[in-house]
């Protein structure tokens, strides 16, 4: 992977670049106020004079005191920061000024032309009006960096809302998920309590180890696939006390997919609709299988069950906050990138099947 160049030697480049443009552009505008003459001396000129004022003004913005400086967002890069018009108007004076002695000297020096200094503007109107000049396309091009400048903060300001916003979002979905699966889960083992004890304890016994483990897990915001695998398989271990034969489970996950990053407790809400849905109104019970693999640049999860299908489901009176929430993480942390298909399974039953992106 190619070394990414930090923010500020992305300023400096695109300064420069920008410093040859205007360089180049005032020779071309000089050259044809004298009826094409000189192309060669207006050139050598216009860059000495122009990089050297670009130097010394760029120069005198980043050495700036605090004092002078307006106070910055925090994600804005340091090299960006603006001393704000009273300090930048000096720097400009006194850069362009200096500015313009020096390329005048550095050009003096390599041609045949004599281009007189600040001290000698007396003598010579064409001098004035080569620092007039200076001078103009300096604060045009300083009022420029500064326009880009705000631009770019303003435009981090915002990115940096919206990521803030997506965060808090998807802490909140995963807030609300904990004690759904929880409160479900404990109504289970209430009703469960009633028709048989020891298989209420034994699945209480489960319950306590399935959050401990997940819990733990689900306070990071991602973590490996195989992670989510075992806690899908705690989860139907938990199951299967209460429903006894009444169901079976499956799990595939290739070995080449184990380390790949999904959010944590995504597959629950899929498998939690499996049993209620699907399994459970199903009088034989069924199976359900938990499948990953990969299709091109995607990975794909699925949660199939073998139970009464789509169309033989009873209406429930839940709220549909198990498919919801899935929809909504995916749609915060992938955007449209990922998706959440529900359809028939080839030969009864349901299969709900995740898509986001490998490696995400």
């Amino acid at each position: 992977m190619t070394p990414t160049a930090p923010p500020a030697v992305d300023n400096l480049k695109r300064t420069l670049l920008l410093g040859v443009l205007l360089c180049l552009g005032v020779a071309i505008v000089l050259t044809g106020l004298r009826g094409g003459r000189d192309l060669a001396a207006n050139l050598l000129y216009s860059f000495a004079i122009g990089m050297s004022c670009l130097g010394l003004i760029d120069g005198g913005r980043r050495i700036a005191p605090d004092w002078a400086c307006r106070r910055q967002a925090r994600h804005e890069p340091a090299a960006r920061r603006w001393p704000g018009w009273p300090w930048m108007s000096v720097v400009i004076v006194f850069g362009t000024t200096a500015g313009y002695t020096l390329g005048a000297s550095i050009g003096n020096a390599l041609s045949d032309k004599r281009l007189p200094m600040p001290w000698q503007f007396g003598s010579s109107a064409s001098a004035v009006a080569s620092l007039t000049i200076s001078l103009t396309v300096a604060c045009v091009a300083t009022a420029f960096f500064w326009m880009r400048g705000r631009l770019a903060s303003a435009q981090a300001r915002a990115e940096a809302a919206q990521r803030l916003a997506a965060d808090t979002q998807l802490k909140l979905l995963e807030s609300q998920l904990e004690p759904h699966m929880l409160f479900n889960t404990l109504a289970n083992l209430r009703a469960l309590i009633a028709l048989d004890p020891p298989r209420a304890q034994a699945m209480l016994d489960h319950l306590i180890a399935f959050l401990r483990s997940t819990l733990a897990a689900s306070r990071a915001s991602l973590h490996p696939l195989a992670a989510e695998f075992e806690r899908s398989a705690d989860y139907l271990a938990l199951m299967q006390v209460r429903l006894g034969d009444r169901l079976a489970s499956t799990l595939d996950l290739p070995p080449e997919l184990a380390a790949q990053s999904v959010p944590p407790l995504l597959l629950q809400p899929l498998l939690e609709n499996a049993i209620q849905h699907g399994i459970e109104p199903h009088r034989p019970g069924g199976r359900i299988a938990l499948q990953a693999w990969r299709d091109g640049d995607r990975l794909c999860l699925s949660v199939r069950d073998t139970g009464v299908g789509l169309a033989a489901a009873q209406p429930s009176a839940g709220t549909g906050f198990g498919t919801t929430q899935v929809r909504e993480r995916l749609a915060t942390l992938y955007g449209d990138a990922a998706s959440l298909s529900i359809e028939p399974a080839p030969g009864g039953g349901t299969v709900a099947t995740i898509t986001l992106p490998l490696g995400a």
